[in-house]
């Protein structure tokens, strides 16, 4: 069985939640004997071109290098390739803005079954524009009506489908790979060590709610650093925006992109996690951030709130008092923020279990 994955930015994963979801999907799908996996990739993504990943074959295409245009060229391209050269039994769309050319197969190669995995309504995220939202919109309804299998990756946004298209489907969340503890080793050079800095990991993006957080922060008394780590991705003003508001504090640090054992040392040895977003399809970085048995502040967001229960702790969301009030709580009773975090892990390897989850996925394939 020939599968084609179309729609992340490319793999090993550098950045992003649909980018780490590939990635742990295929190269598993890659060690099951009837499965011959390839990714696209987009040539600027990766930091070495490496065609042969995991036993995932890579595959590298152009795209035109603009906000609006980046990601949709690079779909288009990968599709046409699809089609007329690797002709693969599955195509697997993820997201709704790559499945505006999910027609495209449908059309002109009926034969090949088509896969949508629903990530995030992504037209509620603040750096689109009005036109860009109704493209996104339009690819949303292309993937609920036309694919033959859609998967959402939570209850949430399989209640959606359901609701606005009459689509029954069952929805396969992301897993978690139990991850090992690293000591404190590269991250010294930040001046960081064991429990001494407040961690989130998230794009530099509005809806993604760091400015919240940064304000927050600045209005308590702690000798714990934040870290703020992820990369702007055609947000290059909203960066400037968080800089601005964190105005020269130099216990607030900017890492940028972050992955593989650099970023394991930041999950392993942080204080506390917090994920501020207000809007959230099921995020790998909280997922995360449990499996590391940290304790975990999120706003009170739909996505957050079913992901692990009652467990973590809660501020309503973009409210920076509340916020602020509840980092507070924590770093005053650490004590409190610890006792969830052993039924964290718990629940991570009940619920978000890759093997299962891999099994599900290949259901849908056949």
């Amino acid at each position: 069985m020939k599968i084609a994955m179309i729609g992340q930015k490319g793999i090993p994963t550098l950045f992003g939640g649909i980018e780490r979801h590939v990635e742990e999907i295929s190269t598993r799908l890659a060690n099951e004997k009837r499965c011959q996996v390839f990714v696209y990739a987009r040539k600027y993504y990766s930091l070495r071109q490496i065609k042969k990943y995991k036993k995932v074959n890579v595959i590298y295409l152009p795209s035109i290098r603009t906000k609006h245009f980046d990601a949709i060229s690079h779909v288009f391209f990968s599709t046409l390739y699809s089609i007329f050269i690797l002709k693969p039994n599955i195509i697997h769309y993820h997201g709704i803005g790559p499945a505006l050319c999910l027609w495209i197969p449908k059309v002109f190669a009926p034969k090949i079954k088509i896969i949508f995995t629903f990530h995030c309504c992504d037209y509620y995220h603040k750096k689109w524009g009005k036109i860009a939202q109704l493209f996104l919109m339009l690819g949303e309804s292309i993937g609920c009506r036309l694919a033959d299998e859609v998967i959402p990756v939570s209850s949430e946004i399989r209640d959606y489908i359901k609701k606005k298209y009459k689509r029954e489907t069952e929805f396969i969340p992301h897993g978690v790979s139990q991850k090992k503890y690293l000591p404190v080793n590269k991250i010294k050079k930040w001046g960081l060590i064991k429990g001494n800095y407040i961690l989130t990991v998230s794009r530099l993006i509005p809806h993604k709610g760091l400015h919240y957080l940064i304000k927050s922060y600045q209005k308590i008394k702690t000798d714990k650093k934040l870290v703020i780590v992820g990369p702007s991705f055609y947000t290059e003003n909203y960066r400037k925006e968080l800089l601005k508001i964190a105005d020269n504090n130099p216990n607030i640090i900017f890492l940028g992109a972050q992955h593989g054992k650099i970023l394991d040392e930041l999950y392993s040895n942080a204080f506390l996690f917090v994920h501020p977003s207000e809007q959230e399809g099921l995020p790998f970085a909280v997922l995360e951030a449990g499996s590391f048995g940290l304790p975990l502040l999120l706003s009170a967001i739909s996505a957050h709130l079913s992901i692990f229960d009652n467990l973590p702790f809660f501020f309503k969301n973009k409210n920076i008092k509340d916020l602020k009030n509840n980092l507070e709580f924590l770093l005053n009773y650490p004590k409190a923020s610890y006792r969830r975090v052993e039924e964290i892990k718990k629940y991570i390897q009940q619920n978000y279990n890759w093997d299962k989850i891999i099994k599900k996925i290949i259901l849908r394939y056949t």
